[in-house]
Order: structure tokens, then sequence, then C-alpha cells
């Protein structure tokens, strides 16, 4: 299969004015890219990666802005294949010297999960700042163009290096690794929880909170598979029987991801469902669903997370389930189910 590199097509640059920096701008869709079908009143794909960076006051005066229309699709239908073709693109980009760096513009739903995957993956040190729009284009108050300028003079700031790869909006500055999605419909919905955010936008100017910490890289194969290791995430619950996890197993899943509860937990049919599983040699990674704190083998009963890590099973440590398979995607491809190389990757 030809690669994203050998097919996607260049920038287009509406103007090069001598002596400002250039960013890339791939678009992938999203709310930023919809307005409100007057019809139905849905939201719908409308905008494409020219008008959006035409509908941006000022960025002309900031930056030469090449653009590159990754795809026009709600994130609600993104998958890691799309995040690692994405990934892809933004190294071949991000190779060129006259590129600072990059803005992907992206819907707000599963932009937490493909910004990490992307920092996950990417290969370039240049920054790479995710942003979109929580309001539609058409909206009264669309705040789509805003984000835009600010993610752009974030990627040209000096106090805004050595991130990796960033969530952007509203002003605020996010980790890849530890941003959410908190609020469904308010502008202010991405943040970082206890981690705190890396920093703030304003008036184009970047003031850094936070260093960036913790970052894991796994390079991606090229060229890329035909399809990406499946891996499906199964929630323990009060009551649940271990029957989703066998089901799982026992139709081609490559490896497992089970949301615990607690400090990463499940109760004993859940647990005999995971031996299953690790016996038939899938490597089973154990988060949480609780928002703050880490995955930690405290409790020795049957399915405690003691147990759970005696019996193979690698703990997520901070990371959400979401978060976490993708991470299992990515090992998958480098390591295949090699137990510990995969362990170390979440140890890291």
């Amino acid at each position: 299969m030809a690669t994203a590199q050998d097919t996607s097509p260049p920038l287009q640059f509406a103007t090069t004015e001598p002596g400002l920096p250039s960013v890339a701008i791939l678009a992938t869709g999203g709310t930023i890219a919809e307005r409100t079908d007057p019809k139905t009143g849905a939201a719908v794909p409308a905008v494409s990666a020219r008008d959006l960076v035409q509908a941006v006051p000022g960025l002309s005066k900031l930056a030469n802005v090449g653009v590159l229309q990754f795809s026009n699709i709600d994130s609600s239908q993104m998958t890691p294949m799309h995040w690692a073709r994405l990934s892809a693109d933004l190294d071949r980009v991000l190779s060129r010297k006259d590129i600072s760096g990059a803005v992907v513009t992206h819907g707000t739903d599963t932009m937490a999960e493909g910004a990490f995957f992307v920092d996950v993956t990417l290969q370039s040190d240049k920054p790479v700042v995710f942003t979109g729009a929580m309001n539609v284009a058409s909206s009264p108050s669309p705040d789509g163009p805003s984000n835009i300028l600010r993610a752009v003079a974030q990627v040209l700031s000096e106090d805004a290096q050595n991130w990796g790869v960033t969530v952007t909006l509203n002003r605020y500055v996010n980790s890849a690794r530890d941003v959410r999605k908190t609020q469904t419909t308010n502008v202010q919905t991405f943040t970082s929880g206890e981690k705190g955010y890396l920093g703030y936008v304003f008036d184009r100017k970047v003031q850094r909170f936070n260093d960036r910490l913790h970052r894991i890289r796994v390079p991606l194969p090229d060229p890329l598979p035909d399809a990406l290791p499946d891996v499906p995430i199964i929630q323990a619950y009060a009551g649940s029987d271990g029957r989703l996890l066998r089901h799982a197993i026992d139709t081609g899943a490559k490896g497992l991801v089970v949301e615990g509860v607690g400090a990463g937990n499940v109760n004993a049919e859940v647990f005999e469902a995971i031996e299953y599983a690790i016996g038939k040699g899938l490597p089973v990674v154990v988060a949480t669903r609780v928002y703050y704190g880490r995955v930690e083998p405290i409790y020795g009963d049957q399915g405690g997370g003691a147990t759970l890590q005696r019996a193979g099973c690698i703990l997520a440590g901070d990371l959400p389930a979401s978060k976490a398979r993708l991470l299992l995607i990515a090992g998958l491809m480098r390591h295949g189910p090699d137990a510990d190389a995969l362990r170390k990757l979440f140890e890291g």
C-alpha cells in the first residue's frame, strides 16, 4: 500500500511574503469546518482548509500559511488509521526546512486521542498544535478563527518549544498526554486536570506555565500496514461477567484494554476472562475509569490490581483507557505481542 508520504498533495500557499515564517495547516474537518444546514438545522461539513485560513483576520501578517486538506469529516468518524496517516503526513511536511511547525484543525470529540496518537508516533521535534472549535463557522460567535490565530502564534513562539503535540483552544495550552474533553458544548472544554495547563496564549504571545515532562515515542512502520491491530476497550462494571472480553478474544482482537474501577480493579468473572486472554498470548492493559490518579497494584484479592499485575497484565499508569488503547496499538505495530517491550512503553 502506498504511504501517506507518497500520495498526499503538497501544501498550497495563497501568498508567500518575504521575511515571514511559514506554518503548515492540515485540516481534517470537525465543527470548525461545519455550518448549520438551514433545512435540517444540523451541523454539516461545509468549509475547506483554504476557507478556514481566509476567515482568520491578521493571519497573513503573522506567517505564510500553507494548507493541506487531509480530510473533511466529523471527528466522531476518525479512526487510528486516519491518525497514523496524519502523523506520516505531518512528518513529511515538517521535514521541509522552511516550515516552522504545523497546526492541525480537528473535531473536538476525539481531538485528545488524535493528538496523543500523533504525539506518540511523530518523529519531528517541530511544534504541532491541534485546535478546533466548539461553535460552527456559521455561529453568531464562531471560535474557530481566533483558535487558529493563537495556534499559529504558539507554533512561532520561542516560549512554546519542546512541548511536543499540544491541544490549544480558548487560549489554554494542554499536553497531548494529559488533555481531556470535559464539557460537551462549552468553548472551555479541554483541561489537563491535576497536571495543569502548559501555558496560555494571549495577544499572540505565549505565557509558559509548565514544561512537558513525559513523552513516549513509537515510530510507525513505513509503509503503513493495510490495517492496524484490533484493540477493543472493555469496561468493567458492577455485575460484569467477562462475556464481552471473551467475545473480543474469540473474534480476532490482538490486544485488550480493560477499564477497571478504583486503582485498577475488576471482579472475579472479568479476572477469569482476562486470564483466558493472557493464556492465548494477548497483551491486556488495565486502565481506570477514575479521572485522577494512577492504576496501582494495591489489592490482592481475585481481580485486584496486584493480582492482575501478577497474572501478566500491563498497568496503564495515569493514561485513560482511550489513550492506553492507542499506545497499545502503536506498540503492537512496533513490537508485536512482546509483553516486556509493551510493558516498558507504559512504564516509560
